[in-house]
């Protein structure tokens, strides 16, 4: 029976997330049950990318992830893949309606990853595009279960709300992207001289699309809202962290919330948002 394989494809999904991203598999976890294996096909698709641009140096990543894309599409089309990852990803496409558009940009900016190492601030706006708001738009069409209406009124905040991870994200990660990739992500900054007046500007932007991605997390339906918030709450005390450590140590060391406090600020965001004080 092919349920058989499907659900080793979205175990496979979910043991993608896990091994990956803890934060993100708090959120999760914390989803309406059957929103869960929707949104782990979609973390796991993406980090499939994202890891052929990053980690595997030493092999041809373009012609990975020509194949990787060319499957996808395969996979969308036909209604199954023998790639378990693309499997589950191609069911939540089909069933959701995720529209073509969003998967070209999030291709887009992973092609963007294996040659440029320098933003102007047009290509920086369409690597978010591609990288962060079209996962967020992902994640609603799951969120809002097929209702068109909900969907066109919430997503200007879902992709503030990818926007300001993958901007936190890029903060956090600049050792690894500047040091180790030779990566900036940025537009006018020089990492090499990185102030605190530049700090304070990257910061103001990520506020902003925190302040705009909250509006719609208040929106939100009741099985995706207590998830959401969770990750949005978690990503906010990790820019508050950032944003209280001096540009010089951002550079040199990649700031991170231990698991300790991880489930600590899981119970706050639980109790805010029982006591409806998002």
């Amino acid at each position: 029976m092919k349920k058989i394989f499907d659900d080793v494809s979205q175990a496979c999904s979910v043991l993608t997330t896990k091994a990956y991203s803890t934060s993100f598999s708090l959120g999760i976890g914390f989803l309406g049950s059957h929103l869960r294996g929707p949104v782990y096909s979609i973390y796991g698709f993406v980090r499939f990318a994202d890891e052929i641009v990053d980690s595997f140096h030493t092999y041809d990543k373009a012609a990975l992830l020509q194949d990787f894309k060319e499957e996808t599409w395969k996979a969308i089309e036909r209604g199954i893949s023998l790639n378990p990852i693309l499997n589950s990803f191609q069911e939540v496409v089909n069933k959701y309606h995720i529209e073509k558009e969003l998967i070209e940009g999030f291709f887009h900016s992973m092609e963007t990853d294996l040659n440029k190492t320098e933003h102007s601030k047009e290509s920086y706006n369409e690597y978010i595009f591609g990288s962060a708001e079209v996962v967020g738009l992902m994640c609603l069409r799951v969120f809002v279960e097929n209702d068109n209406e909900l969907y066109v009124k919430l997503k200007h905040s879902a992709m503030k709300l990818g926007a300001a991870f993958q901007k936190v994200n890029f903060l956090r990660d600049i050792n690894a992207d500047y040091q180790v990739l030779g990566r900036t992500y940025f537009p006018g900054i020089n990492f090499a001289s990185f102030t605190n007046t530049e700090k304070e500007q990257i910061q103001a932007d990520i506020e902003a699309d925190f302040k705009e991605a909250l509006r719609g997390i208040k929106l939100l339906p009741k099985p995706a809202r207590r998830g959401v918030y969770l990750a949005y709450y978690y990503y906010r005390k990790l820019f508050l962290m950032i944003r209280n450590t001096p540009p010089e140590m951002v550079l040199n060391a990649r700031i991170r919330i231990p698991d300790h406090i991880k489930i600590g600020l899981m119970f706050k965001s639980m109790v805010r948002h029982q006591l409806n004080m998002l």
